[in-house]
């Protein structure tokens, strides 16, 4: 049977995503860039951030919802 994901696990997987943002923000900034790449490169950090962001906004409406 599938484990369920519990609060921990979503943070963790939140603070992953952010961790993944990071680095692919760092690219930019490093000896590995290549103008070519920097749209694709670009367009997944802008997704990864847009997953963040849903993903805060979620834990934020549980937490308004335990509150209650």
């Amino acid at each position: 049977m599938p484990k369920t994901p519990n609060k921990s696990t979503q943070a963790q997987t939140i603070d992953q995503k952010i961790a993944r943002l990071e680095q692919a923000t760092a690219w930019f900034s490093s000896d590995d860039f290549q103008l070519e790449d920097a749209k694709a490169h670009y367009e997944d950090a802008l997704k990864l951030a847009d997953d963040i962001k849903q993903d805060l906004n979620n834990l934020k409406n549980e937490i308004e919802i335990l509150k209650t």
